[in-house]
């Protein structure tokens, strides 16, 4: 029982801590509306990159303040315009791809599912791994960056969740804690999944983040 309550106290100190999703970082106000669902699938994107997290989360919003919020104002600007933001983000590695893969995964939305994410996944009818192969039609958006998408819209799409993926699992087993994600949900008991997920990842790519958890507990 010990060893139980260490581990419940790990996690309260984990979420207590670090316990904010990246799209709340970003200046998201996720609803089950078009553009907030928009605004996430671009932040999965570019998280899914191999680029710090902070870098990502600074370019969301800096696509968001050039008024590049949803698909068809993304598509409308110029592939400068959008190099120009990303740039302004600190996106620079990644810049001149992601412009166009944003580009084209805008018209892809505006064409076939008429410019709102709900559509997807109504044409998914409920099943993740649908959705999951369907949000990898977009450009630059691979397992990686559907699996960061679901993760944290399974707050609004609950047949997504509870979903705690690979990268939240390594950053339970850098703290010491079981790998299995049904025994993780049941450690954080009422925690929403995807804030446990979110913080869990931030341990897992930022060791200062395990090292003031664990810290924390002493």
């Amino acid at each position: 029982m010990t060893a139980d309550r260490d581990q419940r106290r790990t996690v309260r100190e984990l979420v207590d801590a670090h316990g904010r999703t990246y799209a709340e970082e970003a200046g998201i106000r996720l609803k089950d509306t078009p553009q907030p669902l928009y605004r996430l699938l671009v932040l999965a994107h570019l998280l899914s990159a191999r680029i710090s997290a902070s870098i990502a989360v600074a370019t969301a919003r800096a696509l968001s303040e050039a008024g590049l919020r949803d698909p068809r104002r993304l598509a409308d600007a110029t592939w400068q315009e959008r190099v120009d933001a990303l740039g302004r983000g600190g996106y620079r590695r990644y810049d001149e791809r992601t412009a166009t893969q944003l580009g084209e995964g805008a018209e892809l939305l505006t064409e076939r599912w008429g410019g709102d994410l709900r559509r997807l996944r109504e044409e998914a009818d409920g099943d993740v791994s649908e959705l999951r192969r369907l949000l990898q039609e977009f450009p630059g958006v691979g397992p990686t960056g559907a699996d960061i998408f679901l993760r944290e819209a399974q707050l609004v799409w609950p047949e997504a969740g509870p979903l705690l993926d690979r990268k939240a699992v390594q950053g339970a087993e850098r703290l010491g804690l079981p790998g299995d994600p049904d025994r993780l949900l049941s450690l954080a008991g009422k925690t929403e999944p995807a804030v446990l997920a979110a913080a869990l990842v931030r341990a897992a790519v930022d060791k200062d983040v395990a090292e003031d958890t664990l810290a924390r507990v002493g």
